[in-house]
């Protein structure tokens, strides 16, 4: 399968300027995920990359950007700052490839604030969000007050998180997806932590994490959109 790689540009708001974005397309594609990184990384960090290429074996193509602090350095932005930008780059995804379903979500942050903007005023023509390693709560402080925000969103959510993730606590997560209801998925990956590292020795599936999570999401975007 031949991936179709560009390099964009995507203005993320007008006072923090351009950010880098880019676009894996397969053959055939059938979805584009646009996809938001981790607090501490940025849109070329190994995991997304894993991931992205992963869901091209599945027709899924993926729009990766940076949010500004990633690409200019400096703290982490204002929500406010994140939700704009997001907003930004799923228009720009769409203008991209107006043919694909679009899906939104990301890593750990990026799919925290993804969520967060879907809560505030539905992203355009968005039809699902993908959160790998929703971070429910901060190491060691486990509570749910960063799901609140969940409860204001309609469209299909998809959560694919690992067993050991420090950032999840399962009798948490589990309640909370829940109480969701019918828009909420969850697919628990054994042995995975928030990196979706695995402990090969104990894992009962010998299928690579990264192509049950790409898998998972196609069947996913094929029965629930």
């Amino acid at each position: 399968m031949a991936d179709a790689i560009t390099e964009l540009v995507v203005l993320a708001t007008p006072e923090k300027g351009d950010v880098s974005a880019l676009l894996m397309r397969p053959d055939g594609a059938t979805h584009l995920l646009v996809f938001g990184h981790g607090a501490s990384t940025n849109m070329r960090h190994a995991t997304m990359q894993k991931i992205a290429e992963a869901l091209a074996e599945q027709g899924i193509a993926t729009f990766r950007y940076n949010f500004p602090y990633s690409e200019k350095g400096g703290g982490r932005n204002s929500t406010e700052t994140c939700v704009a930008t997001i907003r930004n780059a799923v228009k720009a995804a769409h203008k991209a490839a107006p043919d694909l379903t679009l899906l939104a979500g990301g890593h750990s942050f990026g799919g925290r604030m993804t969520s967060t903007a879907q809560s505030e005023q539905p992203l355009d023509g968005v039809k699902g969000l993908v959160f790998f390693s929703f971070p429910l709560h901060l190491p060691g402080r486990p509570d749910t007050k960063r799901a609140e925000h969940l409860v204001n969103i309609d469209i299909p959510m998809l959560f694919l998180t690992g067993t050991r993730d420090a950032l999840a606590e399962l009798d948490l997560l589990k309640p909370m997806v829940e109480r969701l209801g019918e828009p909420a998925t969850l697919h628990l990956i054994d042995t995975a932590d928030h990196s979706y590292k695995i402990l090969k020795k104990t894992r009962t599936s010998a299928e690579d994490v990264f192509a049950e999570i790409a898998r998972v999401t196609k069947g996913w975007a094929e029965t629930r959109l």
